[in-house]
């Protein structure tokens, strides 16, 4: 098994090794249909040589030796004296005692066990002459044909499947390597793009096949990686700038007091102090809040009322008042603590731009839960409904009417919903926002 090495390498001896194995069975094939057909004919021409010498035997005109194309030939009496052979087999006696079926007057054996011809197989015909004193023997022998027929044969099928091999490597080395150009050149590319530097994007080769959707899809695996990084980089700018707010308000107040430390209200300090660290508290929580969120934490999978979550979270006091038209009976599946901060933070930004209500329905709608908060307040402009769901993002007149908010609330608020497959966006209203959530709702 090849595991290291190239891709090239590995497919290209990979292809060279399936032809050289082809070559090497259609070749086996080859020879033995090749053998089938030499051993027949070296068959029939070795019976062609025993048929000769009946012939002659026949005509009475027998030579005591027999000029044939055979290996060898032995004649024998009735008596089984051998009395013709071949020029090489003269004063040999007799060479093997077969003889043909009772039925039949020929046929045709290989043996490798006849003297004088030592660690050869021959094929030998055997005929059987019927003559006045009695059945004289003919036999005629030849070698058997080798398992390779012929070395110039064997010599052609080894250099085809030879040449096949080579021509197979190199094709295949070509072809691979013209293939996988182009993921060299989006490895390289790649190898260039840095934290820094991300707007460099992959070539795209033309060729419609898996490395064009390679590319294309490491495109678009790169804008969204910018896409992030830059989210990062603003999200990491906007909360260094709002947790220094908070910072530097507290170290004016306590430098302020020091300076004139007879006269400074310490109890008015105070209290300043806490206002800040409170505005603080409550970003450091929502950062931690979206950083569990974004990295994915498990959460609970409980059975949520949403109408008894609403109750609850509405029956708490606030500084507006809260109108409800609530369906009974909506259960949706999931956490139900991060629910609950999802409702508070769109009640709360209701509550802070709301005029004099807010106003909480909760109802089922094509197969999901549909839970919309509005407020009577100025509302949002429709080019500005998906800019409030950026982190730290608050309108003008969100901070001038509330400048303690985090800018985290609604963007925490998407994230929940995206958790739970559902969805959070701005409808239109009359009068006010009026944010909508979407939830799937619990199966049966």
């Amino acid at each position: 098994m090849f595991v290291g090495g190239s891709v090239r390498g590995r497919l290209t001896l990979f292809a060279s090794i399936t032809m050289a194995a082809l070559c090497l069975l259609v070749n086996t094939l080859v020879l033995i249909a090749v053998r089938e057909t030499a051993e027949e004919y070296r068959s029939s021409d070795i019976i062609a040589s025993a048929l000769r010498v009946v012939h002659l035997i026949k005509r009475g005109a027998l030579p005591s030796v027999l000029l044939t194309d055979a290996e060898g030939v032995q004649v024998l009496n009735s008596t089984g004296r051998v009395v013709s052979a071949s020029p090489n087999l003269v004063g040999k006696t007799r060479l093997t005692a077969m003889t043909p079926q009772a039925d039949n007057a020929g046929g045709t054996e290989e043996r490798c066990d006849l003297p004088g011809f030592t660690g050869r197989c021959m094929i030998v015909a055997s005929f059987r002459v019927y003559e006045d004193d009695g059945d004289w023997m003919v036999y005629t022998m030849g070698d058997v044909v080798p398992w390779y027929v012929n070395p110039a044969a064997l010599a052609f099928l080894i250099g085809v499947s030879v040449g096949m091999t080579v021509v197979t490597w190199l094709g295949t080395s070509r072809t691979v390597a013209r293939t996988l150009a182009p993921v060299d050149d989006i490895r390289a590319k790649l190898a260039d793009i840095s934290g820094s530097d991300l707007h460099q994007r992959v070539p795209v080769p033309p060729t419609k096949d898996e490395i064009h959707a390679l590319a294309e899809t490491a495109n678009r695996t790169l804008d969204r990686l910018e896409a992030a990084v830059e989210q990062q980089r603003r999200f990491a700018s906007d909360a260094s700038h709002d947790l220094r707010s908070p910072i530097t308000a507290m170290r004016a107040q306590v430098e302020e007091a020091m300076l004139y430390p007879d006269e400074a209200d310490w109890e008015r300090t105070g209290q300043a102090l806490l206002a800040s660290l409170d505005r603080l508290q409550a970003i450091v929580t929502d950062l931690l809040t979206l950083a569990r969120l974004d990295a994915g934490a498990p959460a609970a999978c409980d059975n949520v009322d949403l109408a008894q979550l609403v109750v609850a979270e509405t029956s708490r006091p606030r500084g507006k008042r809260v109108a409800s038209a609530l369906e009974a009976g909506v259960e949706v599946v999931g956490d139900k603590l991060q629910l609950a901060r999802l409702l508070t933070n769109l009640l709360d930004n209701a509550e802070r731009h709301a005029e004099s209500i807010v106003t909480v329905s909760l109802a089922r709608r094509d197969g999901r839960a549909v839970l919309e908060v509005t407020d009577d307040g100025a509302g949002i402009a429709q080019d500005q409904r998906e800019i409030v769901f950026n982190r730290f993002t608050r309108l003008d007149a969100s901070r001038n009417r509330d400048a303690g908010g985090t800018g985290l609330g609604l963007p925490i608020a998407r994230e929940i919903a995206m958790a739970h497959e559902g969805t959070l966006t701005i409808a239109d209203s009359e009068l006010g926002a009026r944010f909508v959530l979407t939830l799937p709702l619990k199966e049966g």
